[in-house]
């Protein structure tokens, strides 16, 4: 029986642990580098920031800013320098190009639609759409389209 509830005991720190890992440190503008400080300046647009953190995509050091922006969902995405990564702003499924609409909603089928974005990634030749869903079993996921509707697999 000790046993049992020592082993028990280590798995439930270990998930903590595990849990604490994955929640990213939520960041302050006055902390970060200069550099990045002005990017996130030049690219809010009037808009308020909601929160920032840093983390690393595809084995990348970068900065995540979500921000709202005329009361609409905006984030911004920087490198450690400052520079302008990826923008992601909320929309609506019927402002997105047809195309791209029949694509998300085939891809989501009977699931249910979450969120919806326009994604602009810097030196892409245009914004790109993502939507967020749940499907049947009520498990989430994320697609990205290109405006003519082809998928893009990041």
């Amino acid at each position: 029986m000790r046993t049992l509830t020592v082993l028990l005991a280590i798995v439930a720190l270990g998930g903590s642990a595990v849990a604490q890992e994955k929640k990213a440190k939520s960041l302050q503008l006055k902390d970060l580098p200069a550099a990045v400080q002005k990017g996130i300046q030049d690219n809010l647009k009037g808009g308020e920031i909601k929160n920032i953190e840093k983390e690393k995509e595809n084995g990348v050091e970068q900065y995540e800013v979500e921000t709202t922006l005329n009361g609409k969902s905006r984030d911004i995405e920087l490198d450690t320098k400052g520079n302008l990564l990826e923008v992601e702003e909320a929309t609506t499924i019927d402002a997105v190009p047809a195309a791209a609409k029949a694509a998300l909603l085939k891809k989501i089928g009977d699931g249910k639609l979450t969120e919806v974005e326009t994604v602009t990634k810097t030196g892409a030749p245009a914004p790109m759409y993502e939507a967020e869903y749940t499907d049947a079993k009520g498990k989430k996921h994320e697609v990205l389209v290109k405006a003519d509707g082809t998928e893009v697999k990041e």
